[in-house]
């Protein structure tokens, strides 16, 4: 009777143990539900996009080409500095010390363009981060969710187990013994068989300000990005191949990797929602979107440096 009485103890500390651990998380989740990541007030950016006619800009700068690569020269003209560019062209040929400095104030006036540029680039990345680094901190939560229910599922199966053996040791007939074993092992294995949903538990995740959404559409209709960001995510020019914009390929990984080649699946996820319901899954996948978004963002600064570099070339 003591070894009952023990068994019984350690269950109910146990299981307060978890309860007490399951409050923290959820307050934890509660504060992590809406959004800290957007920007501390809101920024107008024009709505105008540069031009996406890529080789009539190129065409039409030709004398540009032996200076700079194409991507640099589609890069001017999406800052709108290509007309300072070939003004330097223009004066490089008088070394008088008037058009040095003509030289110098055109370069400054392009190198401030760029400078935004590299802002915009550097915030629109730090968005993506802070994003991907809240909705992991939410999928470990809901991680540790699970782990906890799973938790008590394997003490409830192990106290039933253990409550059964003692029962059916103390109890002397036979047959309320046998029925005492078959109910303590009925139980023990359903509560086995409650770890195994694969699924696990749902909380709600708010991303109103929501920057995959712009991203799986392929179309800007939001203010999330500025117009020079949009426009290198979606100019073939800038992706390796040049035959899928960064965007279009990153979209078709996605639709690969996390939905199974499941368009339908895909267009119905609350990733591209206003926010929902989420799964542990769902918020992991959520997150690895986020970061290689960053990532796809980071990638840009490349570009820039071949820019500075082709300048440099230029003007020294």
């Amino acid at each position: 009777m003591k070894k009952l009485y023990f068994i019984f103890a350690a269950f109910i500390l146990l299981t307060s143990c978890v309860s007490k651990k399951n409050q923290v998380i959820k307050q934890n989740i509660l504060t992590l539900r809406d959004s800290y990541c957007k920007a501390p007030f809101k920024y107008n950016y024009e709505n105008k996009l540069p031009s996406y006619n890529s080789d009539s800009i190129i065409a039409a700068n030709q004398q540009l080409k032996s200076t700079f690569s194409d991507q640099s020269i589609l890069v001017l003209n999406a800052l709108d500095n290509l007309d300072e560019v070939n003004e330097i062209v223009k004066l490089k040929k008088d070394s008088s010390l008037n058009s040095q400095v003509k030289v110098l104030q055109l370069k400054m006036k392009i190198n401030s363009k760029i400078t935004i540029a590299l802002t915009e680039l550097d915030a629109v990345a730090a968005e993506f981060d802070c994003e991907g680094e809240r909705v992991a901190q939410i999928g470990n939560y809901v991680d540790n969710l699970n782990d906890s229910r799973n938790n008590k599922l394997i003490l409830y199966s192990i106290a039933a187990g253990a409550v059964a053996s003692i029962a059916g040791g103390i109890v002397k007939d036979e047959g309320w013994s046998s029925a005492i074993d078959i109910s303590g092992g009925a139980f023990g294995a359903g509560f086995g068989l409650a770890t195994l949903n694969p699924k696990g538990k749902k909380v709600e995740f708010i991303h109103q300000r929501n920057l995959l959404r712009d991203i799986w559409n392929e179309r800007l209709e939001s203010p999330n990005f500025p117009p020079f960001i949009w426009y290198m995510y979606t100019e073939k020019r800038f992706s390796n191949k040049e035959q899928h914009s960064i965007i279009s390929s990153m979209k078709q990984r996605w639709l690969h990797y996390q939905f199974d080649d499941d368009q339908n699946k895909a267009d119905q996820s609350v990733i591209f929602k206003d926010g929902g319901l989420y799964r542990a899954d769902d918020l992991h996948n959520r997150a690895a979107m986020l970061n290689q978004m960053q990532s796809a963002t980071r990638t840009i600064n490349q570009i820039i440096n071949y820019l500075l570099l082709d300048l440099d070339k230029l003007i020294l």
